[in-house]
């Protein structure tokens, strides 16, 4: 297998250098004008192009949305609207039901038209199978309900009455046809284990792409020239092939992007702004400092189940005991600030729905005399190695800390992490296994402290969803089965509560006081620790053979594979 991926690397290092070549001829192949090279989507060989599998591989993950399978909408966060796709238009006839009409024009690659019943359908898969990435909208649907063939209707769940939680579902949800998926299951005999096993080698969805080939190294789409689409974009997307490349890790990745060999990229590079060429062929979504958006807030779950870790105080020195300028200046390379401790990001808006007088005394930074302070009053005393133990007995780790493998800010910061926990008294070795285990450590519950990102999707319902995420309990399963949400299992009565009130909230200074409370119970249990902000998408192109890339101030968002970025493909030009 690694003679295998080597070949396969060199076969495209060789076809893009070739590419290279001709431009620096002055003449671009016919090929390499038909193809967007891209990277930072997906990372290792493809699992499966099955959604159902829990996490499938590009194009049919969910910051991918809209190549293959199609949503109902597109939700533009410029405009914080849901724009029409598969569906016209939706309202809500009455206080727990919307009403969605779909696009008679929407069809499927295989031709079959896509009705309110496939809606339907793909909603029940999700019902049926817990391992599909929307199955935790149930928690917040009573029915799906078909009125006609172009029709279809939601009730809600009347008691938790999220109508938030149902309009991201509408731009989420990837629909998939009934004609295909009844029979896959049927072979299956609709067992969830060896429905997640299937790999959908030719995965039929309405998008404007389908798969054309796939190894260990890239995945390269090609255009659907019968898209139904055009009834929507008015023409078909540029590129007639769009190849996801795989790299070992981002500095690899960062050398080939420099070259002009691919076009786009969602990988962190580490100063933009001295790459060959910046600001001419090299650009990025902001033209200046800070670069891209800081959107998100990355952050460490910790498994609250660990000896240890089970402690509150010991993961409160712990929050004290991380370095975030460090990991702002090394791990972010200057795009970020020192993180703050809270769930809100550092935008205007998601620290306007906080009161920072309320919570600033329950706030933590970087303090290791403070980190120090706080295990000495627990009675947690040093070894002779340095790592402290508590009066039971149990020593402060060794705990593993985990992010996938070539992730540079990440593994970085996780590093950060590492070196500080020490100058307190706490073990914490670092473990960057591929993405494949460190996906299912996590949705397991299987980790001492995982990194993850809250809200990692650009949707309608942030920043709700960013303190869901990390707090909200219900419907999250036992430890050992798979959860999307919440991953360190952590359980408040009044947080759920407020999570389940914040959507009903009935004025701004009502909303203020929610989400200022579930900082404090945030800062007063340390269930996570935010280590930086960062973009949801690193938004980085080359012009080198595609220009008419989406800039600020296009009125496009800063990404390109998810939501209305999508309309980008429609723009690009071959230079």
């Amino acid at each position: 297998m690694k003679l295998k991926r080597i070949l396969s690397l060199v076969l495209i290092l060789a076809l893009a250098l070739s590419f290279t070549a001709c431009k620096e001829a002055d003449a671009v192949s016919d090929e390499r004008k038909e193809t967007l090279l891209i990277t930072g989507l997906w990372w290792g060989a493809p699992n499966n192009f099955n959604h159902l599998s829990g996490w499938s591989a590009f194009p049919c993950n969910m910051n991918s949305n809209h190549l293959l399978y199609e949503t109902m909408f597109m939700y533009n966060n410029m405009t914080e609207e849901l724009e029409p796709l598969l569906a016209k238009s939706y309202e809500w006839i009455n206080e727990y039901t919307v009403e969605i009409k779909m696009n008679d024009k929407a069809k499927f690659s295989d031709g079959e038209k896509l009705t309110a019943h496939d809606v339907a359908y793909t909603f029940d898969l999700g019902q049926r199978y817990d391992s599909s990435t929307w199955s935790g909208y149930w928690e917040d649907i009573d029915s799906v309900v078909v009125v006609d063939d172009y029709t279809v209707q939601i009730n809600i769940n009347q008691e938790r009455n999220l109508k938030i939680a149902i309009e991201e579902a509408l731009c989420k949800t990837p629909i998939h046809p009934k004609h295909v998926w009844e029979a896959i299951e049927e072979e299956y005999d609709y067992d969830q284990s060896a429905i997640t096993e299937f790999f959908n080698p030719d995965p039929i969805g309405s998008g404007p792409y389908k798969i054309d080939t796939y190894d260990d190294t890239k995945i390269t789409v090609v255009r659907n020239d019968d898209y139904w689409g055009v009834d929507v974009f008015g023409k078909l997307p540029a590129p007639k092939y769009i190849t996801h490349l795989d790299y070992a890790s981002n500095d690899v990745a960062t050398v080939e992007f420099e070259k002009g060999i691919y076009d786009y990229s969602e990988n962190y590079i580490p100063e933009v702004w001295n790459l060959e060429g910046f600001g001419d062929t090299i650009k990025t979504y902001l033209p200046k400092e800070p670069y891209y958006t800081n959107d998100t807030a990355p952050t460490i779950y910790l498994n609250q189940h660990r000896p240890g870790l089970k402690e509150v105080e010991v993961r409160r020195a712990l929050a004290h005991a991380i370095d975030y300028s460090k990991i702002a200046e090394t791990a972010m390379n200057g795009y970020s600030i020192p993180v703050e401790a809270g769930l809100y990001v550092n935008t205007d808006a998601s620290r306007a729905l906080v009161d920072m007088n309320a919570i600033e005394d329950l706030q933590w930074s970087y303090d290791i005399d403070e980190a120090n302070r706080i295990l000495d009053s627990i009675g947690a005393v040093r070894g002779d190695d340095g790592i402290r133990v508590l009066e039971d007995g149990t020593r402060l780790g060794p705990w593993k800390i985990t992010c996938p493998a070539g992730w540079t800010e990440w593994n970085v910061a996780l590093e950060v992490v590492s070196q500080s926990a020490k100058e307190a008294g706490i073990e914490i070795v670092v473990d960057f296994p591929d993405w494949g285990p460190y996906f299912n450590s996590m949705t397991t519950g299987e980790f001492d402290i995982i990194m993850n990102t809250p809200a990692a999707f650009v949707t309608p319902a942030n920043p709700w969803k960013a303190y869901n995420e990390v707090l909200y309990s219900v419907g999250v399963p036992e430890v050992g089965e798979m959860a999307f949400w919440n991953y360190g299992r952590y359980q408040d009565d009044r947080a759920d509560e407020i999570i389940e009130a914040i959507p009903h909230a009935g004025s701004d200074a009502e909303l203020v006081d929610y989400y200022t409370e579930l900082n404090q119970i945030y800062l007063r249990d340390v269930p996570a620790i935010g280590l930086m902000y960062r973009p949801v998408y690193y938004y980085t192109v080359n012009e080198s053979v595609w220009s008419g890339f989406p800039q600020e101030g296009d009125g496009l968002p800063a990404f390109f594979f998810d939501g209305a970025g999508v309309r980008g493909l429609y723009n690009l030009e071959n230079k």
